[in-house]
């Protein structure tokens, strides 16, 4: 055997075989380790793909956490967004089950180890969560965690939120490895973060132009104002995903009329009156550029008046309609407690929707100005009319039936041609009354009636009721009534609204002011707590007194029908008592 030929030891080449295979051992883990790399980086690639493909922002966000905890095979994974106030405004975990995550109750707001990388905006890698200084423990029925990773995501140069990877599977620790992939993963989050936001904000932009023209088109087909306001209330709580909407109307003293709300609560925050805008949302506001937002409407101290009205809710932002020289309203959205803040980007568009929430009040009070000014002319034309020709007609039909009287020698029949005289004569009285009542409403000249008078009385007890009473008039109140009685009955209606919001606690109230057969009856219902008990008050004497001086009477009762609340009728004559007659005097 020749020296080149193959040695004792079962070599090849001179090598050893025991060397030879460790080498092809050696050999095929290096081929192991690029083939997992090589398959890792086809994972990273195509979940970088993956969430680069989406423009829906809620479905990205999501795709991102589930492509991270499969990247780096961790049991859980989560995403945490920041907000403008440097906490957790939203927080997207995976791995964890719904029954399990209501269990451990409301998600992290950023403390401990979260509130870590917030504060630190670097990755972060921990064999054990529980022994880093800021670790701040597991609430109950938290599932156990141990090892940790953490990268900051960033769109452009801000910091949107932190991926969060807990328990490495196998119960290994996050490598260095580990972090490169998740960071490159954040990376292009980040890009695909920023191009579902541009992405949003142009459908939010296409929306609000779209709501914004409906109401244009609304308005110039002549809708009613508060058609076109409710459907404006409704498409921005659709628009923002809102849970309620509340619509105040400024008035001319700057008090706030709760005329519209839907949603969630609504029925709180209809008919609501208040006498301004000090203490509510409205006032930030008018205070500042016309739009604020609240992370927490129910607790925020600005909101001192009624805040019970906002109790369960959260989230909140509040725009003007008009201008700050003349508001007209207030529009008010809110989303329940532990809603995400209304961010910027979704009420961009609210503003210039709220202009034209305010063109819609422009344009209905000048609709309403010019039916007035046409009603006042119909007016007008009506009682020229009645007075040149049916006050003509029926006089000259009184004169004829007059002068046939003498013609007549039947004793009834000539009896009922004068009661036919006279009945003309009380019909021309009646219509003279109605012109005189006509024209007074479209001059100045003739003071107040009371029809208007009594509008403006229940106008003003609605801030200390807190809704606006309903109003029912009958008969000819602005002609039929004299100053004298027309201001006891004035002052009769405000005294008893007075009482009701003192004492009755009601939430409706009614007043009825009627002229039939020469008597005044005026009536103030409410739902409260009924009439009192143990006599009369000093209020309800006041008033008997004033009814008594006038030969009327009042009564104060529980209503009819056995409903809640308590029924005040006034009544008093229209002519004045006759005066008592002088005692005789001796012969």
């Amino acid at each position: 055997m020749s020296a080149d030929g193959p040695s004792a030891g079962g070599g090849v080449g001179g090598v050893p075989r025991l060397r030879l295979d460790e080498l092809l051992d050696e050999l095929q883990v290096r081929i192991g380790e690029v083939r997992g790399t090589r398959d890792r980086l086809n994972g990273l690639l195509e979940a970088v793909m993956s969430v680069g493909r989406g423009l829906d922002l809620p479905q990205v966000l999501r795709g991102i956490v589930e492509a991270a905890v499969v990247l780096v095979d961790a049991e859980y994974g989560a995403l945490g967004v920041i907000g403008d106030d440097r906490k957790l405004a939203q927080f997207l975990p995976v791995g964890v089950s719904d029954g399990i995550r209501a269990r451990i109750g409301d998600l992290p707001s950023g403390h401990g180890i979260l509130g870590e990388l917030i504060r630190h905006p670097e990755p972060l890698r921990l064999s054990e969560l529980s022994e880093h200084p800021a670790s701040y423990g597991f609430p109950a029925h938290h599932p156990p965690m141990h090892s940790f990773l953490g990268v900051p995501v960033r769109v452009r140069e801000d910091v949107f939120g932190n991926l969060y990877l807990t328990q490495k599977r196998g119960g290994a620790e996050f490598d260095a490895e580990d972090e490169a992939v998740l960071s490159t993963l954040a990376v292009a989050a980040g890009i695909a973060i920023e191009n579902a936001r541009l992405f949003e904000e142009v459908r939010l932009r296409e929306r609000w132009l779209a709501a914004s023209s409906d109401i244009t088109s609304a308005l110039l087909s002549g809708s009613a104002r508060d058609e076109v306001l409710e459907g404006m209330l409704e498409r921005a709580r659709d628009i923002t995903g809102a849970d309620t909407g509340v619509f105040y109307l400024v008035g001319p003293g700057g008090e706030l009329r709760g005329s519209l709300a839907a949603g969630q609560g609504a029925e709180a925050h209809r008919g609501i009156v208040l006498p301004g805008i000090r203490g509510t949302l409205a006032e930030a506001a008018m205070a500042g550029d016309g739009l604020v937002t609240v992370a927490d409407v129910e607790s925020d101290p600005g909101v001192t008046v009624q805040p019970e009205r906002w109790a369960g809710f959260g989230p909140a932002v509040a725009v003007t309609v008009g201008t700050r020289e003349k508001p007209s309203g207030v529009l008010v959205l809110a989303r329940r407690r532990g809603g995400p803040v209304f961010a910027a980007a979704e009420v961009a568009g609210l503003p210039a929707f709220a202009g034209q929430a305010a063109l819609a009040l422009e344009l209905a009070d000048r609709r309403r100005d010019a039916e007035r000014t046409s009603m006042l002319e119909d007016h007008d034309r009506i009682a020229r009319d009645l007075h040149d020709l049916a006050i003509q007609r029926l006089f000259a039909t009184g004169m004829t039936l007059q002068s046939a009287r003498r013609f007549v020698d039947h004793p009834e029949a000539s009896e009922r041609l004068a009661r036919a005289v006279d009945d003309l004569d009380a019909t021309i009285k009646i219509i003279r009354s109605t012109i005189f009542g006509l024209r007074s409403h479209g001059s100045p000249a003739t003071g107040a009636k009371l029809r208007s008078r009594a509008v403006r009385t229940l106008d003003g007890a609605a801030a200390a009721l807190g809704f606006t009473p309903a109003l029912r008039m009958e008969g000819l109140v602005d002609t039929e009534v004299p100053p004298a009685v027309a201001d006891e009955a004035l002052a009769v209606v405000g005294e008893a609204l007075t009482n009701v919001a003192r004492h009755a606690r009601a939430t409706r109230a009614e007043v009825s002011l009627a002229t039939v057969d020469g008597i005044l009856t005026v009536t103030v219902t409410d739902d409260g707590i009924g009439p009192p008990e143990g006599g009369r008050r000093s209020g309800l004497r006041n008033l008997a007194e004033r009814a008594r001086k006038l030969g009327g009477a009042m009564a104060v009762g529980a209503r009819a029908g056995g409903e809640p609340g308590t029924l005040l009728e006034w009544r008093v004559p229209l002519a004045p008592p006759p005066p008592a007659s002088p005692p005789a005097r001796p012969f």
